[in-house]
């Protein structure tokens, strides 16, 4: 009867432990393919700019030339040699948290690692099962080149892990999520290199690629030049499929597609941290 309730035991133990690291994977996925739209700089496009799923996450086609360093996307596939199959949990924590390499050279800040030092414990482990759990592809990446020293930001009110007590608050919620979403990264004007963090949100920052120039847009809760008249689901639309109130449509790169994958609690609570964020001009 003892051995018997024993082995009942540890049967219930590992089926709540493989449970528990289903549960996990499943909040990486939603993390990954959402609102971290990891695939839009680290999967393989086709024609028009097109994920191609069957390589998802093997590696981007998009290159990153800026006169301190010339990238693309990494393959993050469990693949061994390709990919980050041989490296360890703490080893991709430290690359995504620390912008640091497993074997020491530092990775480019276009990567958002400076973010990403927000994330609950349980989301950064989320993410790393998820990504241990995708089907590993052989595609090498292009070698980095590094040319000169790279400026790391120090991203405003980020430096820490917030924690789940933090996620029962609307704000505090959408805060952390549009952070791990690294918005302010495209959506703050930089110069000469380095983010104006004075003007945080007031957009302002060039793109070029197929789709021609744009510019992100200011998303501060000014008025007349941010968001601020706009209501919830107006800003949920621009978000989720890219079109403005009047109902043209905004240009790529943002990852529209996307944050479409993200629950409407998520989106209400990015909406609600975007109503506080200062208005700027």
């Amino acid at each position: 009867m003892v051995r018997w309730t024993t082995a009942f035991a540890a049967f219930l133990f590992m089926t709540g432990a493989a449970s528990a690291q289903n549960a996990s994977v499943q909040r990486g996925s939603y993390l990954v393919n959402g609102i971290l739209t990891c695939g839009n700089c680290h999967t393989p496009k086709g024609p028009g700019g097109v994920e191609l799923t069957d390589q998802m996450h093997a590696g981007g086609v998009i290159e990153w030339d800026t006169p301190t360093f010339k990238v693309k996307g990494s393959n993050i596939t469990p693949d061994r040699e390709a990919g980050i199959g041989s490296w360890t949990d703490a080893q991709i924590k430290d690359a995504l948290q620390n912008g640091k390499h497993r074997n020491g050279h530092p990775i480019a800040p276009i990567m958002p690692f400076a973010f990403y030092k927000v994330f609950t414990p349980g989301d950064l482990d989320a993410v790393v099962a998820y990504l241990k759990s995708v089907p590993a592809k052989s595609n090498p990446s292009q070698p980095p080149v590094y040319k000169a020293a790279m400026h790391v930001e120090n991203v405003p009110n980020a430096g820490s892990a917030m924690s789940e007590a933090d996620m029962a608050d609307p704000v505090k919620k959408g805060f952390y999520l549009a952070t791990i979403g690294h918005c302010m990264e495209c959506h703050t004007p930089m110069v000469r290199g380095e983010r104006v963090w004075s003007q945080y949100g007031a957009g302002g920052f060039r793109f070029t690629g197929p789709f021609g120039e744009s510019f992100s847009r200011n998303i501060t809760s000014h008025r007349e030049k941010g968001i601020g008249a706009w209501t919830d689901d107006q800003i949920k639309r621009a978000i989720t499929q890219g079109v403005r109130p009047d109902g043209t449509r905004l240009k790529p790169p943002m990852g529209y597609s996307w944050y479409a994958r993200m629950t409407d609690a998520d989106l209400n609570a990015i909406v609600a941290y975007l109503r506080t964020v200062p208005p700027k001009e």
